[in-house]
């Protein structure tokens, strides 16, 4: 193995290349979006609200009785991994929190500096605030 093999070149905001070891975790934004047949909106909410409980980096919930989009930061080595665990988010807490069974028809995960960058333009998502579950 070549020496420096093990990092990766990473250009920062003010020019300087830097480097960082390839394995260490970096945030992603994850945007995940669910629908299905309709559902008591109360029961939705709740159960949102219990995922945001199981789940402490949930950072917002849209919801309304057939569709849902929950918003968090996942820390993950590389995107492969941050989409795996988001796409086994919802089944995974479907029992636990009570979530409808709803499936997922769309997922966006990008990393931090794009997030940034994109609200920094003023384009893509709108930054996540307010915090918590909400209807549309």
């Amino acid at each position: 193995m070549a020496a420096g093999e093990n990092y990766r070149e990473r250009q920062e905001e003010d020019g300087q290349e830097r480097t960082r070891p390839a394995d260490l975790p970096r945030l992603w934004h994850v945007t995940l979006s669910v629908s299905g047949e309709e559902a008591d909106l109360r029961e939705v909410r709740r159960a949102l609200e219990q995922l945001a409980h199981d789940h402490p980096f949930l950072l917002t919930s849209r919801y309304a009785v057939d569709h849902a989009e929950i918003r968090y930061w996942e820390e993950a080595r590389d995107l492969h991994d941050a989409a795996a665990v988001a796409l086994r988010l919802w089944g995974e807490h479907r029992q636990t929190a009570g979530l409808p069974p709803w499936e997922i028809v769309g997922l966006e995960v990008i990393d931090r500096q794009t997030y940034h960058l994109r609200i920094a333009e003023g384009y893509g998502p709108a930054p996540a605030t307010p915090v918590g579950v909400h209807p549309y």
